[in-house]
């Protein structure tokens, strides 16, 4: 295989300027692809990834999934810049620390949130770009998940119901968008970015000590991951990949 196999395919990273989004985008860069990066309100920390890419033709543009209407100007400012889209990453998400214990802890606004950044904006990302997708004739999109989708720890019950959401969705579609697109999932463990709040590298090297392979895993492991469903798993979709040490054996 070239050492540049998404040569000449654009790639959108929704979410690109977190810490598994900024991994993804230099990687995708690496690999040729020309890259959108997304973000929400940090445009330094996107405009400085910008700059760090390899290749020409990147660019940046703002996206709030919890509004359509965002959604759909992104799209539209992406599509207009790069002609079509052939690989969408949803790397965005967020989530808010409760214990599952403390279920009066777990508002109804928690809930909905949780749900609308990890469930609902990254169906209405997919929504919004799926023409795109199925004109390029053989696309990828790829959800970040999370093993709390099916393990049931995490740093929330609504964050695990959103995920596990996720992974559904992620099935469904690998039927309903084949043969011209590949659905997949990359569900990680423990991850040292900063996306928990809270959550140290203590916390991520403590949690890689209980697991069997002992290594604590980073964005660029996460990314690589990613970068395998596109660029190697070609006969995968409606499935899932874990990256996580082992932390869910």
């Amino acid at each position: 295989m070239s050492n540049k196999p998404l040569s000449g395919k654009t790639a959108i990273i929704a979410g690109g300027s977190g810490g598994v989004g900024k991994a993804v985008c230099a990687q995708m860069a690496q690999a040729g692809a020309k890259v959108v990066i997304s973000y929400r309100n940090n445009k330094a920390g996107a405009l400085e990834i910008l700059a760090s890419l390899e290749g020409e033709g990147h660019i940046a543009l703002p996206l709030s999934i919890e509004d359509t209407t965002s959604i759909n100007s992104f799209r539209d400012a992406a599509l207009e810049a790069m002609g079509g889209a052939d690989i969408l990453v949803n790397t965005a998400g967020m989530t808010k620390p409760v214990a599952h214990s403390d279920l009066d802890g777990l508002t109804d606004e928690i809930i909905d949130e949780v749900f609308i950044n990890n469930f609902r904006g990254v169906f209405a990302t997919i929504r919004a770009f799926a023409p795109a997708l199925k004109a390029s004739g053989d696309a990828t999109i790829v959800n970040v998940s999370s093993i709390a989708a099916f393990k049931g720890f995490g740093s929330s019950i609504a964050y695990c119901g959103a995920k596990a959401a996720l992974d559904a969705m992620t099935h469904s579609l690998g039927i309903a968008l084949g043969p011209e697109i590949r659905v997949m999932s990359v569900s990680p463990g423990v991850v040292d970015t900063s996306f928990v709040p809270g959550r140290t590298r203590e916390f991520s090297e403590k949690a890689a000590a209980a697991t069997p392979l002992q290594k604590v895993t980073e964005g660029e492991d996460v990314a690589r991951a990613i970068m395998a469903c596109v660029t190697h798993l070609s006969h995968s979709t409606g499935t899932r990949i874990i990256v996580d040490s082992g932390r869910s054996l």
